[in-house]
C-alpha cells in the first residue's frame, strides 16, 4: 500500500515545463508501433525508426488494438475483434500475416509477452468474470493469477494493461476491485498481491521502467476531466508526476534505454502519440492528420532506419 509520504510527495514535486518541437530535432532510436483509426477502422500503424512515414501494419474491417513488442522484438502481438469477439493475434513485427494464439468465444485481450518468451499474460473472461491469466505457450495452458470477483460498487471488478517486469517474477496491472481503478503488482510464483497506488488517486495503465524499479502509470480522480502520467519509485514509493498537461494523457511506456517515454494525449484535441525525454520534459508530436492515435509501444533491439519481419 503507498504511504502518505508518496501521496505528499505527488503534490510537492514540481511539473516540467513541456516544449513541444518537430520530430526532425530528434528522430526515434526504435520503431514505435500504436493503434490509430483512419476512415472509421482501428488498424496498427508504425513510426520507423530514424523517421520517414508512419506504416500501416494491418488492415482490416475489424479493430486491430493495444499492439505489444515481445521482448526480442521480433514479433507484436495484439486484440483485435475480427474473429466476432476480441481474442488475442500475433504477427511479425515488420507486418505480414497474424495468427491467432488461442481460440476460444470468449474475450480474450490486452496481453504482454513474458520476457523470456514462453508465457503471455492476458486478460480474459473465458471463466466469467475477467480476470488476468499467465498463458504457457508450450502446453497452451493457462493459469489464473489474479480473480478480484466483485469490487466495492458490487459490480465485477474491471482489470487492465498486465505488464510483466523484467525479470518475469512480477505482473503489474489496474483493478477497480477497490475505490475507482489502482495499480497493483502481483508475485508470479505466489500469486501475492500489492496495491502501490495512493489511495487518495486512482490509477490506470501501468508500465515497469526498463530496470524494474520504477512504474510509470495515468493517475486521474473520477471528479476530475483530466489525467496525469505519474511516475512511482518501487524502493522507496516516492512519486513525480511526469505529465500534466490540460486534458486526457494516457497510455504511458518507457523507452528500451528508459530515457524518454511515449504516450496519447488530447492536449491538441483528438488523441496523439508524442515522446517526452525525462532528463529536461522536452516533447515531440509523433502522429498528426486526423484519426485518434492511441496505446504506443516501442520496438527493443532495432537499429535506426532497420525494419525486419
Amino acid at each position: 500500500m503507498a504511504t502518505l509520504t508518496s501521496v505528499v510527495a505527488v503534490a510537492l514535486l514540481a511539473v516540467a515545463r513541456f516544449v513541444e518541437t518537430s520530430m526532425g530535432d530528434d528522430p526515434l532510436r526504435w520503431d514505435l508501433a500504436y493503434d490509430r483509426v483512419v476512415a472509421g477502422r482501428r488498424d496498427l500503424y508504425l513510426a520507423p525508426a530514424g523517421g520517414g512515414p508512419e506504416r500501416r501494419l494491418t488492415n482490416d474491417a475489424a479493430a486491430d488494438m493495444l499492439p505489444r513488442f515481445s521482448r526480442d522484438g521480433r514479433r507484436l502481438v495484439f486484440s483485435s475483434d475480427r474473429s466476432g469477439t476480441y481474442q488475442l493475434w500475433e504477427m511479425p513485427a515488420g507486418g505480414g500475416d497474424a495468427a491467432r494464439i488461442r481460440s476460444n468465444q470468449s474475450t480474450d485481450w490486452q496481453a504482454d509477452d513474458s520476457p523470456d518468451g514462453r508465457r503471455v499474460a492476458l486478460l480474459s473472461k473465458v471463466e466469467g468474470a475477467e480476470a488476468l491469466y499467465v498463458l504457457d505457450r508450450g502446453s497452451g495452458r493457462a493459469r489464473a493469477l489474479v480473480r478480484h470477483g466483485r469490487n466495492l460498487k458490487g459490480g465485477r471488478a474491471v482489470l487492465g494493461n498486465p505488464h510483466w517486469s523484467p525479470d518475469g517474477q512480477r505482473i503489474v496491472f489496474s483493478s477497480n476491485v477497490s475505490l475507482g481503478h489502482h495499480i497493483y503488482l502481483v508475485d508470479v510464483a505466489t500469486g501475492r498481491e500489492t496495491q502501490i497506488s495512493p489511495t487518495t488517486s486512482g490509477g490506470c495503465e501501468p508500465r515497469f521502467s526498463p530496470d524494474g524499479r520504477k512504474v510509470v502509470y495515468v493517475s486521474r480522480r473520477l471528479w476530475r476531466v483530466k489525467s496525469r502520467i505519474v511516475e512511482h519509485d518501487l524502493e522507496d514509493g516516492s512519486e513525480r508526476v511526469l505529465v500534466d498537461w490540460e486534458g486526457l494523457n494516457y497510455d504511458p511506456v518507457y523507452s528500451p534505454d528508459g530515457t524518454e517515454i511515449a504516450f496519447a494525449s488530447t492536449r491538441d484535441g483528438a488523441f496523439a502519440i508524442y515522446r517526452l525525454r525525462l532528463s529536461d520534459g522536452r516533447t515531440w508530436r509523433v502522429t498528426s492528420g486526423p484519426g485518434e492515435a492511441r496505446n504506443p509501444d516501442y520496438r527493443p533491439q532495432v537499429r535506426p532506419g532497420r525494419l525486419t519481419g
